[in-house]
């Protein structure tokens, strides 16, 4: 009869522990089924953020660029619609009709940007429309102050040529210091790209205007 008893407990006991152990597994497979849907969820969410932030996410540097660049550009058109009736170089007229060729839809571009940002777009160059006494004060490398447009202006022949030549190419490497910025500490993708495109152009309209000066 002892026997019988000590069976019939030891049975139940191990009974016992098998319940428990499948509870066990239990509770442990649903434990991992959520640790997986949450960490799938996180990265989810993390890749969604990541894909906003390229997509449209901006900085203060992006609309710093843009608001400089604008500007910049402006001149740069102003300065080469001169060539076409001041310069006597065949290639310097070429070289500012693609000037104005490629900035002109890039001002249109970056208001874009700024007005889809809610930020003021610069309507005019300082100092374009030749009032009242302005220095360059913009802050902005390579812009020419009302001094030096005004001499361009007047210019003609080779004299134009050179001049014309000298204050793009210290023009172009002031755009392109000012890319490089964008470049560095700028988040709107769209931006970053165009600083780049900037930087690959203007370089290689600096080598071209340099050699045309006989610097290279």
């Amino acid at each position: 009869m002892t026997n019988t008893r000590s069976l019939i407990r030891r049975a139940a006991l191990g009974g016992t522990a098998v319940a428990a152990a499948l509870v066990l597994a239990a509770c442990g497979s649903d434990n991992g089924s959520d640790t997986g849907s949450d960490t799938g969820s996180g990265a989810r969410t993390s890749a969604s953020a990541g894909a906003e932030d390229t997509a449209g996410a901006h900085n203060d540097q992006d609309v710093s660029f843009a608001q400089g660049m604008i500007p910049h550009h402006q001149q740069a058109i102003q300065m080469s619609r001169m060539a076409a009736g001041q310069a006597s170089s065949a290639e310097v007229k070429d070289l500012a009709a693609r000037i104005e060729k490629a900035q002109d839809p890039e001002i249109g571009t970056m208001s874009g940007w700024l007005e889809s940002w809610g930020e003021d777009v610069p309507s005019s160059m300082p100092g374009m429309d030749h009032g009242g006494g302005h220095s360059d004060d913009s802050g902005m490398p390579g812009m020419m102050d009302i001094e030096d447009m005004d001499e361009l202006m007047e210019a003609s022949g080779k004299g134009f040529d050179t001049m014309f030549l000298t204050m793009m190419v210290e023009h172009h490497e002031g755009a392109v210091e000012m890319a490089t910025t964008e470049k560095d500490k700028g988040r709107y993708g769209p931006a970053k790209e165009l600083a780049d495109d900037i930087i690959t152009a203007q370089n290689a309209e600096i080598e071209e205007m340099n050699k045309l000066l006989g610097k290279s």
